[in-house]
């Protein structure tokens, strides 16, 4: 009987040593699982992104078809701007750039500068806005023209569209312009939470150097510089 006692003793032992076992790991767990938490998005992102979470493909962010306000008025479709030819897409950064030299009203210049300054054509010139706080063209670049172009146009023949949505249309073209690198600010976006399907998010000034520290291939841009 005593025997049994015994051995029943250090199978008890051997069950508590495996749970508290148990329980170290699972801290363990837990403490690691914090520590890798993405950062709140509303305290700013960085271009770290979380193990584990799904890719995003260039194909989930490219706009496509025509531009529902102005694409037939302008002739233009986000279709004809891609690597696979460039002919085309500089015919079509052609068509938008027309309108760069609009002359604005104080009320039109004051929201064009509004909007020019809350977008770049960073990975083309290294510009922080498309016009300085004046009005003048802050980029020489096509892309910019073509952002700037678009803008004046938006601004005077649909001036009933707000701020935002105009930047969201400069924000689509910017897109097209630089798929590889914003492909991956994508995923920067996407491992902080923020919505990455926005263009103002995506594209603008909002989370601008958010895809640093990025690994993948930034692709090459679209249209001549």
């Amino acid at each position: 009987m005593s025997d049994n006692k015994e051995e029943q003793k250090q199978t008890d032992k051997k069950i508590d040593r495996e749970f508290i076992f148990q329980l170290v790991v699972v801290g363990v767990l837990v403490i690691l699982l914090l520590y890798n938490l993405p950062v709140n998005a509303g305290k700013g992102v960085t271009g770290n992104v979380v193990k584990g979470i799904g890719t995003v493909s260039a194909l989930d962010i490219l706009p496509s078809g025509t531009p529902e306000v102005y694409g037939s008025e302008l002739g233009v479709s986000f279709d004809d701007v891609s690597a696979s030819n460039p002919g085309l897409a500089d015919a079509t950064m052609e068509k938008l750039t027309e309108y760069e030299d609009m002359q604005l009203t104080p009320e039109q210049m004051s929201r064009y500068v509004k909007i020019s300054s809350s977008i770049a054509c960073e990975y083309c010139c290294g510009a922080k806005t498309l016009v300085f706080s004046n009005g003048e063209r802050a980029c020489g670049c096509a892309h910019s023209y073509a952002m700037r172009g678009l803008a004046k146009y938006l601004l005077t023949k649909h001036p009933d569209m707000s701020d935002e949505q105009i930047l969201n249309e400069l924000g689509k073209w910017k897109v097209l312009f630089f798929p590889g690198v914003h492909e991956q600010k994508a995923q920067a976006l996407k491992s902080q939470g923020v919505d990455y399907n926005n263009y103002i998010n995506l594209a603008s000034n909002k989370y601008r150097g958010a895809e640093k520290g990025q690994t993948s291939d930034s692709g090459a841009m679209v249209g001549g510089c």
